[in-house]
């Protein structure tokens, strides 16, 4: 491989942001080939890299930590960017995981005979080289390039400022499993700068990226969708919500909405407005909401929510539609399973939406009604990733409608050729 420029906190320049393109270019052709099990010695080596340099990586995600609280984040953010041992092990064993799902390069999806005798099989190809744009959190590192990896394709990853340190680190450990399967580690490459200026430089290479994928909030989302040149693969906002439906076992949804909203407050999963059916008599509104205010929740809802508590704030119109990430819940009492239909339809972000009820027709009314990426039935929102899917991990949760849908996973970072043998056929 060739020496590429190193970056600085300033940032690259145009021409050091296209040569690590170039690079991951480059790189891909051999990797799309690589037998499967040199690409899953690579992830296991990696992940034992992760493990052999967690003292490291820690130390450089504790100067992305002071960094981040010098410069004024707080709360939901600063979990996000976080790394303790127990995240490091998570990350090993993400990479084991997805080193044991199958190989889906070379999957014939399915194959047929044409009358002149001509045998078509439609086949499962890489996508080519991914750039992989994030904010925050210093695990998508090693996700998105294992999943890439695994997939067959090189990575680009453009890091946010606040987990540089972290994300060079860990891009350490990865280039060590790459070298040690006998991979070439251009095929992951880190745009190590915190100049957003970068990020354009990115996003016009549409001659040496085939797909871009943001993850991050809504900000990041809609300004790589209005710059790039290369198609985009995105989600938005986490806009999330858990109904609670009148047939509701409460003690069941008292525990769901608890998890939903605070498990973890600032993943993309997390439930930002719960929404009560007005069948509910008070009592069990109260025995839902009072655990999530004594846990230190604010809750922003309306008349009838706040005449359940008194430390139920007004709610405003904007709270509907707010992705909190936060320890911040917009509470709302709705006529049925139609009127909650309506609401996550009209101000969720199609993302992952819930339904707690012991009404199987309304259960399956809400989930053929609402128009998200992913719905449940009596479970936390929170099992939104593609780790709990068991998908090993996932990019993101994609929220739109072409090419993948949901998480974002090894076969989602695929696509597919048609394969066609024959005996000589000429059209007529």
């Amino acid at each position: 491989m060739t020496a590429l420029p190193a970056t600085t906190d300033a940032g690259t320049n145009r021409d050091d942001v296209r040569a690590r393109a170039a690079a991951a270019r480059a790189a891909q052709p051999a990797l799309a080939l690589a037998p499967s099990a040199r690409k899953d010695e690579a992830l296991r080596q990696a992940a034992r890299a992760l493990r052999g340099r967690q003292s490291a990586i820690l130390a450089a995600n504790a100067e992305d930590m002071a960094r981040a609280r010098e410069s004024g984040s707080r709360g939901a953010l600063l979990d996000r960017l976080a790394l303790d041992a127990a995240r490091v092990e998570a990350m090993a064993c993400g990479l084991q995981a997805i080193a044991d799902l199958p190989d889906p390069v070379g999957t014939v999806l399915a194959s047929w005979t044409r009358p002149n005798g001509l045998r078509i099989a439609r086949v499962r190809v890489p996508l080519g080289v991914v750039a992989i744009i994030y904010e925050a959190r210093p695990n998508v590192t090693a996700d998105a390039a294992a999943l890439c990896l695994k997939a067959g394709n090189a990575a680009v990853l453009r890091c946010g400022s606040d987990s540089l340190a972290s994300s060079t680190a860990i891009l350490a450990a990865l280039h060590e499993g790459l070298e040690h399967a006998g991979l070439d580690r251009a095929a992951v490459q880190l745009i190590a700068s915190r100049n957003r200026a970068d990020v354009a430089r990115l996003l016009a290479l549409d001659d040496l990226i085939d797909v871009v994928v943001p993850r991050g909030g809504r900000g990041l989302i809609e300004r790589v969708k209005a710059e790039s040149r290369i198609p985009v693969l995105a989600h938005l906002d986490g806009n999330c919500h858990v109904y609670v439906d009148g047939a509701a076992d409460v003690a069941m949804a008292a525990t769901i909405a608890f998890n939903a909203k605070l498990r973890r407050t600032g993943v993309c999963g997390a439930m930002e407005t719960l929404l009560l059916d007005r069948r509910l008599p008070p009592e069990a509104m109260r025995a839902i909401v009072t655990p999530l205010l004594d846990a230190g929740c604010e809750l922003r809802g309306d008349a009838t929510s706040h005449a359940l508590d008194a430390r139920v704030r007004p709610v405003a119109p904007a709270d509907w539609d707010t992705e909190y990430l936060d320890a911040i819940l917009a509470v709302g009492v709705v006529d049925g399973v139609g009127a909650a239909i309506e609401h996550v339809n009209r101000h969720g972000s199609h993302h992952t939406d819930s339904i707690v009820t012991a009404d199987e027709r309304a259960a399956e009314r809400f989930l053929a009604e609402v128009d998200s990426a992913i719905v449940l039935h009596n479970a936390s929102t929170q099992f939104a990733d593609g780790g709990a899917f068991g998908m090993g991990a996932e990019i993101g949760i994609a929220t739109g409608r072409l090419h993948a849908r949901g998480p974002v996973g090894v076969e989602q970072l695929t696509t597919f050729k048609y394969v066609v043998r024959g005996a000589g056929q000429v059209r007529p």
